[in-house]
């Protein structure tokens, strides 16, 4: 069984620790959600328990239980959302894509999902599809939203987007900090890995502020290049199993400080990123 399953999905048995969510990863990324079997599987293969398991793929909301459409959309219901009339914006949600919340259009674009906090609260009612983050929802601005997910979010500008605010990164495999306090871009400390292309091996920063694409390079990158990623500390490839919504090119994660997972493409010019954070974020 463990061999048949390394084959299926990519499964690596000897990091059952740090390796879980590269495990869940590589199954996601396979059938587009976790089915059932697969993480009995799993369990098996990697002497996980079943309790674990569905604890990670409960908590990160990267992970899904059941198919999906291709933008997922998350309102918020939390307290600071609530008060600002949040539960009209997600039932406006809910009427523009003829779905109740939980449930997915029967064109399998859209996912509707509520949640209690999405780390913004000062901005509320907040609304968050594909990474994006959109503040102070109306219920006038519902459909706007729906028609920028379909046509592809444009470029955003990082001194003036209020969706753009800072995170704090940590290696997934080793859980180091990735923040360079000596260096900063857009005036934050810079999330600081080495990089590898061809013949080239060198640091790499990228800024902290979510949206923001500013980055600096030892040395010089073409146009297109993919980079492979490691963090500098445990030197591991942090490389991922979910693929790029831009490019299709595998998504490296990164552990976001007070909990959740922040995944970018290795992709030099591409804009491609994902961001879950859960109800226990802090800035």
């Amino acid at each position: 069984m463990e061999t048949t399953l390394e084959s299926k999905v990519g499964i690596n048995k000897n990091t059952v620790r740090n390796g879980l969510i590269s495990n869940l990863e590589n199954i996601q990324a396979k059938y587009g959600y976790l089915p059932q079997k697969e993480l009995f599987d799993l369990s098996k293969a990697t002497n996980q328990s079943l309790t674990d398991i569905y604890g990670a793929a409960t908590f990160y909301k990267a992970f899904n239980l059941k198919p999906t459409g291709k933008h997922r959309i998350s309102s918020c219901l939390g307290t600071a959302c609530h008060v600002r009339n949040a539960p009209s914006i997600l039932e406006e949600f809910e009427n523009k894509l003829n779905i109740k919340v939980g449930n997915t259009t029967k064109d399998r674009e859209f996912s509707l999902e509520s949640v209690n906090c999405l780390g913004a609260c000062a901005l509320g009612p907040i609304a968050v599809i594909d990474g994006h983050y959109f503040s102070k929802v109306t219920k006038n601005k519902v459909s706007t939203i729906l028609d920028e997910a379909r046509k592809g979010f444009n470029h955003i500008e990082v001194t003036t987007d209020q969706r753009i605010f800072p995170v704090e990164l940590s290696c997934s495999r080793c859980n180091h900090s990735l923040m360079d306090m000596e260096h900063l871009i857009d005036e934050y400390p810079g999330i600081h890995v080495t990089v590898s292309y061809k013949d080239n091996h060198g640091w790499f920063l990228m800024s902290a502020l979510y949206g923001s694409y500013n980055v600096s390079s030892q040395f010089e990158l073409p146009p297109d290049a993919v980079v492979q990623i490691f963090c500098p500390h445990c030197h591991s490839s942090l490389i991922g199993a979910s693929e790029c919504p831009e490019c299709g090119i595998k998504m490296v994660p990164m552990i976001i400080r007070g909990g959740g997972i922040a995944q970018i493409c290795p992709r030099k010019g591409c804009k491609g990123h994902i961001l879950d954070i859960n109800g226990t974020f802090v800035y």
